[in-house]
């Protein structure tokens, strides 16, 4: 195009040249003669150059028009992501891409198609299943098949026409998805069914309509103004709905949560409780065997006094076995009066009440005189 200008232009200068040069080699020469005493001008003849001069520019004038009217136009450009169908006198012959072409314009023309991904921004109503009025939004974009760009020039004759034919049917393809669903299933499942949507259209505009068919999107769904109301009222009921019953569900947690907790803190008194009667029981067994210990001790120590006595009283003290408290010996009575062993059981008696006796006496005592018995060694004299 842009070849076809520049030459338009070259040739449309030279052509008005050549108009002026014809134009000056019209004009003649002027000369002055006297005339009855006065000056005349009168016209001459035309120069042999100026003469050639208006031929040649006549010439050039006239040529250069026919290839004005010829040659620019014949140039065509086809510009990149374009196609060109070139039809002979309305009869189709070639189909050129990116480029630039001389075809003479009187006999060829072209037809340019756009190769890009085409967009179509489409609005209409529809119905759903439920008699619902919707309002839709939906964008679909196509390429054409440059491989069938001549079938396209046949079938349709344009782009313009194809493309009404498209958004016609995707239309229908739409309508018919939508017709078999509720209006709340198009609210809930509206994100499934623009896939379907798209590929019902895919399916509907097959190879017939040369184009391939890129996407296919529901970009909005408009129902009417009184039926969102009730959805938005239904959906606020429900969100209601869920709040009790998360509330309820909460609070039942809860419950079992203090109820769980009730029962490992009584498991945890009970274990302290039973932990403390082991340790009472393991307390007072180990006072009974203290006490035990110590009464054995006492018992073993009042022995040992005993012994002691007896051998202070010469009684003989003799061996009779091992304990696990260790040596075992018992008095020898043998030969011995009772009033010898009451003796010692008096003297036993004695010690005892002098280990209990604080070293006080009493303030009160009745009668004229205090006696305290103290029994005495047995004399040598009464031993045998």
């Amino acid at each position: 195009m842009a070849i076809g200008v520049t030459l338009g232009l070259l040739f449309a200068a030279i052509m008005a040249a050549g108009f002026v040069v014809f134009v000056l080699g019209m004009n003649k020469t002027r000369k002055t003669v006297r005339v009855g005493g006065r000056t005349v001008a009168r016209e001459g003849e035309v120069k042999p150059f100026w003469k050639i001069a208006r031929f040649v520019g006549l010439g050039a004038c006239a040529c250069f028009a026919l290839l004005l009217f010829f040659i620019p136009g014949s140039f065509h450009t086809v510009d990149a992501g374009e196609i060109a169908v070139v039809k002979h006198l309305g009869d189709i012959r070639d189909v050129r891409t990116a480029g630039t072409y001389f075809d003479f314009w009187i006999t060829e023309k072209y037809d340019i198609y756009d190769a890009k991904v085409q967009t179509l921004d489409i609005r209409d109503n529809a119905y759903s299943k439920d008699a619902q009025t919707m309002d839709l939004t939906m964008t679909v974009q196509y390429q054409i098949d440059t491989s069938k760009v001549k079938q396209i020039a046949t079938t349709y004759g344009s782009l313009e026409a194809l493309s009404a034919k498209i958004r016609s049917v995707s239309i229908e393809r739409t309508k018919s998805v939508l017709s078999s669903y509720s209006a709340m299933e198009i609210i809930e499942t509206r994100a499934a069914i623009s896939p379907e949507v798209e590929q019902t259209i895919k399916g509907a505009i097959s190879e017939s309509y040369y184009v391939v068919i890129n996407t296919a999107v529901l970009t909005n769904i408009d129902f009417s103004d009184a039926f969102e109301q009730t959805v938005e009222q239904k959906m606020i009921a429900e969100q209601e709905q869920l709040k009790a019953q998360y509330e309820a569900e909460k609070a039942k947690i809860e419950a079992e949560a203090k109820a769980e907790v009730a029962r490992i803190q009584a498991e945890a008194e009970l274990a302290v409780a039973k932990l403390a009667a082991e340790a009472r029981i393991a307390a007072a067994e180990g006072d009974a065997q203290a006490q035990i210990a110590i009464a054995k001790a006492e018992a073993r120590a009042t022995k040992l006094k005993s012994l002691e006595v007896a051998r202070m009283l010469g009684f003989e003290i003799k061996k009779v076995g091992e304990t696990e408290d260790g040596e075992e010996y018992e008095i020898d009575f043998t030969g011995k009066s009772e009033t010898e062993i009451a003796v010692i059981a008096e003297y036993l008696k004695y010690i005892e009440y002098l280990s209990k006796w604080n070293g006080e006496l009493p303030d009160v005592v009745a009668g004229d005189s205090l006696s305290v018995f103290v029994p005495s060694a047995p004399s040598t004299q009464d031993k045998p």
